[in-house]
């Protein structure tokens, strides 16, 4: 009995994981295979064994459009779908909160401030040259994040759902001032923020998802290692500190963790909102809350979820593209809404 239940456990977590890579890999070769230009199967493989092996089976203008701009592209999605979803796990364990996620906190809106504040001054941080965009879009996003948790304990210690929703809005909305701002005594050249502040990751090298992944790889690690804390949190720090959670240096690390994601992704591919409202949601309604087995299949999810997005603004409107911010926008806003119906119905049955 007790071994038939171990190998139907292992069976379960092999195929929930399983399935979402398989899903991955397949979407992964159809966002490359999608475009103006459609390229088979056949000439993907090809052109990954010639870069590779130096074979010369394909043609140099198929070789230059899925090495140096389809791969870049999809591979991109995916980690700024994997760092969005990362975040808002970390949000919703440690505020207790299933509406929070980096758009929805105002997180996205203050590192999206940082990363223009950069682009407008044209700042070069000694030291970190080359990270000076993620660099400062972490640190406003952080900061923002903070000064978010400082407003709503003054309304309600308790931090209540609606009270972080509504200081979120607020936060946003005045980062979207600042915003419009910068892009008002901007010249012609940072007009082209406005796209990139919709959500765009068209037009990346691959030189974006190499400043990304250092990031994506030190923060899931972090959390990672969190998760015994994230499980204990969610059941409220009373209950944390009894068990030996130092919940005071755990809230702060997994914070910081979850601002960094939020501001690295930011950087590279401008606001895109409601993936970390939306995978965390789905993930744990099929995996449960454990956090050991909740983040790393929200990083596949996400990753899934933001390549799967920029195929539908591909293919939409074509031959035009749709902001990939615009796509996760029209999906999460619905479900954004729904998830806060079923907690407002819950809370008036208690």
């Amino acid at each position: 009995m007790q071994r038939r239940f171990t190998q139907s456990f292992i069976n379960n977590t092999y195929s929930i994981f399983l399935i979402p890579i398989i899903l991955l890999i397949f979407l992964f070769i159809l966002g490359v295979s999608i475009g103006s230009t459609s390229i088979p199967f056949s000439s993907i493989i090809s052109s990954f064994s010639d870069a590779l092996f130096k074979t010369d089976y394909v043609p140099t203008d198929i070789q230059t459009i899925v090495m140096n701009i389809r791969v870049p592209r999809v591979l991109l999605a995916g980690l700024v779908g994997a760092c969005l979803s990362l975040a808002g796990v970390a949000f919703q364990g440690i505020l207790k909160n299933p509406l929070a996620d980096p758009f929805t906190l105002g997180v996205s809106s203050g590192a999206s401030v940082g990363a223009v504040v950069v682009l407008f001054f044209q700042i070069s941080l000694p030291f970190v040259t080359y990270f000076t965009l993620p660099v400062v879009s972490i640190l406003f996003g952080f900061g923002t994040l903070i000064l978010l948790l400082l407003f709503v304990r003054k309304l309600d210690r308790s931090l209540n759902v609606e009270t972080i929703i509504l200081g979120g809005i607020i936060i946003s909305s005045f980062c979207s001032a600042l915003l419009s701002l910068f892009i008002t005594f901007s010249n012609n050249e940072l007009r082209a923020v406005i796209g990139w502040l919709m959500g765009n990751i068209s037009g990346r090298g691959i030189q974006y998802s190499l400043s990304l992944l250092p990031f994506l790889i030190v923060s899931f690690f972090i959390l990672f290692s969190q998760n015994r804390q994230l499980d204990a949190m969610t059941f409220g720090s009373t209950n944390a500190k009894h068990i030996g959670i130092d919940v005071k240096k755990s809230t702060y690390l997994i914070l910081l963790t979850g601002s960094i994601l939020s501001g690295a992704a930011v950087a590279v591919s401008g606001t895109i909102g409601f993936v970390g409202l939306v995978v965390p949601h789905f993930t744990r309604t099929l995996v449960g809350p454990l956090h050991k087995k909740l983040l790393p299949l929200s990083m596949i999810n996400g990753a899934i979820f933001l390549i799967g997005s920029d195929i539908l603004s591909r293919i939409v409107l074509a031959p035009r593209e749709l902001p990939i911010g615009v796509i996760t926008s029209l999906i999460g806003a619905p479900i954004f809404a729904f998830i806060l119906l079923s907690l407002k119905r819950n809370r008036g049955k208690v």
